[in-house]
């Protein structure tokens, strides 16, 4: 039976993976800030699902907390799947917000799933195999959408996810990018904004069940509210193409005076 740990797990898309994750047998390690929620969840599935669960309650914007469950991805049984799904946004713009809170956010939502996938990856190396699947967002593809840095922190998450899938996809490490569009969480509520007033919002079950089905595709990107694959791919095949004028020793022709 394989281990996933989820991070966020205790709402939201965190929990609804857990619960899909569970019928389809595996151990789960659920890792939020909320122990209540935590054990009620890992009790719940274990009873529904036989399953085993292990709660980690910890904030990921703290360096010791995160430690703690690095140390639970070197050690212990094996993770075999990492959902990197903690995350959160920001109300204000970015000349309106703090900069302790925007450190806070690039805590959150690209230091901690980066060095959560750095503490899985050698134990998926070694034994050939394993999954890391990225939340990030449409936003990271339309940074206009959005005021502030949160498009840009989901920008990191799928360039960071094509850098592994290069890195280790040969290697027997699957990773997915998953790119919601406006889901129905509590991250809204978080930030201030009232879900109700944002038009096209899909419910977290459909999202997570479309990105399920991606993962079982083997997809590197998944992005379940778009209607047309094929724009997705003719933007993957423009950057793609772009590839080999990069490699030119001096500036392009419109550049040169």
């Amino acid at each position: 039976m394989t281990t996933a740990l989820v991070t966020g797990a205790s709402t939201g898309i965190g929990a609804v993976y857990a619960d899909r994750l569970a019928a389809r047998g595996h151990d789960l390690v659920l890792v939020a800030r909320d122990t209540g929620r935590l054990d009620a969840l890992a009790a719940r599935l274990a009873a529904e699902h036989g399953v085993k669960t292990q709660v980690i309650t910890a904030d990921l914007t703290d360096p010791a907390q995160l430690a703690g469950v690095q140390d639970r991805l070197r050690g212990g049984s094996p993770v075999d799947l990492l959902i990197n799904n903690a995350g959160a946004t920001l109300s204000d713009g970015f000349d309106g917000v703090d900069g302790a809170r925007l450190e806070w956010l690039i805590r959150l939502n690209v230091t901690a799933p980066t060095l959560l996938a750095h503490a899985v990856i050698p134990g998926m190396l070694a034994r050939g195999a394993g999954a890391i699947v990225n939340l990030s967002s449409v936003i990271g593809l339309a940074p206009e959408i959005s005021t502030g840095i949160y498009g840009a922190t989901k920008a990191y998450m799928l360039t960071f996810s094509h850098a592994l899938t290069a890195e280790f996809g040969e290697k027997g490490i699957y990773v997915q990018a998953v790119l919601p569009a406006a889901t129905r969480t509590e991250i809204w509520e978080r930030s201030g904004r009232d879900v109700n007033q944002i038009p096209g919002v899909m419910e977290v079950d459909d999202l997570v069940d479309a990105a399920l089905v991606g993962f079982d595709r083997r997809e590197a990107v998944t992005i379940p509210p778009l209607p047309d694959a094929a724009s997705w791919e003719a933007f993957e095949a423009a950057r793609h193409a772009m590839l080999p004028g990069f490699r030119n020793s001096t500036p392009a022709a419109r550049y040169r005076v």
